[in-house]
């Protein structure tokens, strides 16, 4: 008779660990899997989340395929006592008045912009979407007195946001705006004539404090008429080119402290 064959308890315990070890490694990668299907960067904060966020991003000539549209960069436009008819502005013996400069000026820089393919909201002096409005940054455009001051009323003047959060970001946009807005325009700076209205400009208190902002004065209306009247594209051209400066990070000097 012959005898029954002992097990051969070698291979039935490989083949059973090799079963556990497979359903480990499947287990492993399905959690794995899971985490980063709902991973965000957003997760973290700092610079790891940024350099984590770097590194899943496809990188050229990685072989993998690099995303060709983004998010429209968001751009907040005041056009100065736009919608508030208890204050028009400066108001000319000819009956021009500030309100219509500023919203054709504002309006050129909104197509212009737009243009470019950035995401610009117009809006008006009170407007309610300033509360918490969260942009790239916000630019209040107005222009000064058609009084006849002097000789040397002429030229621009501007003010950035003491309510900011990051104020080397709204430093940047007041140099990015001082620089190319009197390069195109060919004005000159008027530091000694910003009033508490600019630097405590009511916009400042009520927009999300991480929106850099900035409020801009074109120009006089007396003596620099002809410019915001007549070339209204000139002035939105100078506008235009500071914005661009600040949201394409290009290099720029500090402004001048007066």
């Amino acid at each position: 008779m012959t005898a029954p064959t002992k097990p051969n308890t070698f291979t039935s315990n490989r083949g059973a660990s090799t079963g556990r070890i497979l359903q480990t490694t499947f287990s492993v990668a399905f959690l794995l899997a899971t985490l980063f299907t709902g991973f965000s960067p957003k997760m973290f904060s700092g610079n790891f989340g940024a350099f984590f966020s770097g590194m899943m991003t496809p990188q050229a000539g990685s072989g993998a395929a690099i995303p060709t549209t983004q998010k429209p960069v968001r751009i907040g436009i005041v056009s100065g006592h736009w919608g508030n008819g208890d204050d028009p502005g400066a108001v000319c013996p000819d009956g021009t008045n500030e309100h219509d400069i500023n919203l054709a000026i504002s309006s050129l820089v909104q197509q212009k912009l737009e243009a470019q393919g950035y995401t610009v909201d117009l809006l008006q002096e009170f407007d309610p979407r300033l509360d918490g409005y969260q942009a790239a940054l916000l630019l209040s455009i107005h222009a000064d007195t058609c009084d006849v001051i002097d000789a040397q009323a002429t030229g621009f003047k501007l003010a950035a946001s003491s309510y900011t959060r990051d104020k080397n970001l709204t430093d940047r946009l007041s140099a990015c705006l001082y620089d190319h807005y009197g390069s195109v325009t060919g004005l000159p700076y008027r530091s000694n004539n910003v009033t508490i209205n600019m630097t405590d400009y009511h916009a400042f208190r009520v927009i999300d404090p991480s929106t850099p902002a900035a409020i801009i004065e074109t120009g006089f209306l007396y003596l620099d008429r002809s410019l915001l009247v007549d070339h209204p594209d000139v002035v939105a051209d100078g506008l235009v080119a500071g914005v661009l400066c600040f949201v394409r990070n290009e290099s720029v000097q500090p402004m001048p402290t007066p």
